[in-house]
């Protein structure tokens, strides 16, 4: 059992309110018995509770991490990276994965608020977001991660995902693809939308757009194989396809193997991310590596400096917009377009 300061204070010889003078260094105490008392909670390996340091006005180095789920690997990916960097920056996490449910969303704000948490980071999955509001107006620092929270967020670390949807697009044109579909999920997910735009933009500026754009609701591998068999069989012209995500691109190859295809070639496949499964799916998946790892360090970062600022009563920072380069990684799914 944890020692209470009624224990604390038979082993010091004094009353329970002398060791509450001295641990919450109010009031008078005198060396001497400051010296028992601190001599007593060191040989019992004393810690205030959570609860008491709370009560006292303290910070709770408690942070709120608000994801759309941690069963998709970018998530739990970028989950654990957060956790352990704040971990090693003296803060715990309290990890809620909404299920991209905004009920849900709203309830784990509501339990962060309770909790009196420093700070929270957020990959919010709506674009209405005015739940958040009552974050901001606590004083609460927020960091979006992975996308924008324009009038909520204090900052916002994201890749550059438009730049990433560019990439995908010069590449497959570079092996002469001119026939493009889009796989994705989810569709209403800010960065797949940045993503299909850098797609759209690269191609009009040689006169293409997407034949065909097949977005869900549901990121998962069985959804997006659906989608990929889907398309391949309405559109057999299409000669590329770009997975919005690794996830989508990895579903787009075994949906083109399981109809007597092979890649690339017959459809050449690019995905978007660099998960590690990428380098184990045959072929190995050609993609847009964005830093996971980095993303998350860099918001996990900006967040201890607001609360370090905000402890110390200097004036918040303005809030700013971090991108993050992405990089081609080339490997083995795209190859020449094939002939008609």
């Amino acid at each position: 059992m944890a020692p209470s300061i009624r224990t604390i204070a038979k082993l010091a010889g004094t009353s329970v309110s002398s060791v509450s003078r001295v641990i919450n260094k109010s009031g008078y105490a005198s060396p001497d018995l400051r010296e028992r008392v601190e001599a007593a909670i060191r040989s019992l390996n004393f810690t205030p509770s959570k609860g008491a340091r709370m009560l006292r006005g303290e910070p709770s180095r408690m942070i709120g991490l608000i994801l759309p789920s941690i069963d998709v690997p970018f998530f739990g990916i970028l989950a654990h990276t957060i956790e352990q960097h704040l971990f090693e920056c003296g803060f715990q996490t309290l990890i809620c994965s909404t299920a991209e449910n905004a009920d849900h969303e709203a309830r784990y704000i509501t339990m962060l608020l309770s909790q009196r948490v420093d700070g929270v980071i957020v990959a919010s999955a709506f674009s209405d977001t005015g739940h958040f509001r009552a974050l901001a107006d606590a004083g609460i620092p927020i960091i979006a991660i992975d996308r924008d929270l324009s009038g909520i967020a204090d900052a916002a670390v994201m890749a550059d995902h438009e730049e990433g949807g560019r990439l995908m697009v010069r590449h497959l044109l570079g092996f002469g693809h001119q026939k493009v579909g889009v796989v994705g999920a989810p569709g209403h997910s800010q960065p797949v939308q940045l993503r299909l735009a850098g797609i759209r933009e690269e191609l009009a500026k040689t006169g293409l757009e997407p034949l065909a754009v097949s977005l869900s609701g549901e990121h998962s591998f069985a959804e997006t194989y659906r989608l990929a068999r889907g398309l391949l069989q309405a559109r057999p012209e299409v000669t590329a396809l770009i997975g919005t995500t690794d996830i989508a691109a990895i579903a787009c190859i075994h949906a083109a193997h399981d109809l007597g295809f092979t890649v690339p070639e017959d459809y050449s496949i690019i995905g978007f991310d660099d998960l590690p499964e990428a380098m184990f799916v045959l072929p190995r998946l050609t993609t847009v590596a964005q830093p996971i790892r980095g993303v998350g360090i860099a918001a996990a970062d900006a967040l201890a400096k607001m609360i370090a600022a905000r402890e110390s009563g200097a004036p918040p920072v303005a809030a700013d917009t971090t991108r993050m380069p992405v990089a081609l990684v080339t490997r083995q799914s795209v190859g020449p377009a094939r002939s008609a």
